[in-house]
């Protein structure tokens, strides 16, 4: 077919856009955004969490690889001037206690569990497995053209 014949015709890119523009001006955005949570419910469903922490750590390496590590950065920045701009300075702090908080609150529990399994070995009448596992030989002394090395099995 000459360019000729080809007059008028659109690509199925346009087309798609085209028909995309007529479905938004005839049902809103909102009709987007609710099938595609519906979508992205299915295929969560179907594929589960991990699929998209793939595909999303793939395309964080492609962007990387396209434009630079510097780019994160730049919109990292961003991202924090319009956070601080909209919710004020002290939200950082007001954050970064919450999360200290949190942290603590983990390794408290952390240690109750550990002293937990403790107590329960005791009860039991077991060692503990650090003090269970039975302990390497000795190594043998240095002969006068072997000195020992520093930091070695003494």
């Amino acid at each position: 077919m000459s360019d000729k014949d080809n007059k008028g015709s659109m690509t199925v890119a346009e087309a798609g856009r085209k028909g995309g523009e007529t479905v938004r001006n005839e049902r809103g955005r909102e009709f987007y955004e609710t099938i595609g949570r519906k979508g992205g419910a299915t295929v969560k469903a179907e594929r589960g969490r991990s699929f998209y922490e793939e595909i999303g750590r793939k395309g964080g390496e492609t962007v990387k690889a396209e434009r630079g590590a510097k780019f994160y950065e730049e919109i990292g920045k961003k991202g924090g001037d319009r956070v601080k701009a909209t919710r004020g300075p002290n939200f950082y702090e007001e954050i970064g206690r919450k999360g200290g908080q949190k942290v603590k609150k983990l390794i408290e529990e952390g240690k109750r569990a550990a002293r937990a399994a403790m107590d329960a070995q005791a009860a039991a009448g077991t060692a503990p497995a650090t003090e269970a596992a039975p302990a390497a030989p000795a190594a043998p002394a240095a002969t006068p053209e072997e000195p020992s090395q520093p930091g070695g099995n003494e």
